[in-house]
């Protein structure tokens, strides 16, 4: 399980690399090194990953069509 949530955090973070500040973006670089070499991320290393995925990764706010087609 940590395993799949690793790579899915790290897929999804990979666009926001050039936004990241530059102690961010090491430490992703680390991660992708570790992940790389197949090394499952210790709980200290994968409680960063999720606050970086949380804080870069937020989700888009839906919209609300149903105005469009009212009469």
């Amino acid at each position: 399980m940590a395993w799949r949530e690793q790579k899915k955090f790290l897929d999804e973070l990979k666009k926001f690399e050039p936004k990241m500040s530059e102690i961010d973006r090491d430490q992703y670089k680390m991660f992708v090194k570790r992940e790389k070499d197949e090394e499952e991320l210790d709980s200290l290393s994968m409680g960063r990953l999720r606050e970086m995925h949380a804080r870069y990764c937020i989700p888009a706010p839906k919209r609300d069509f149903n105005s469009l087609f009212k009469s």
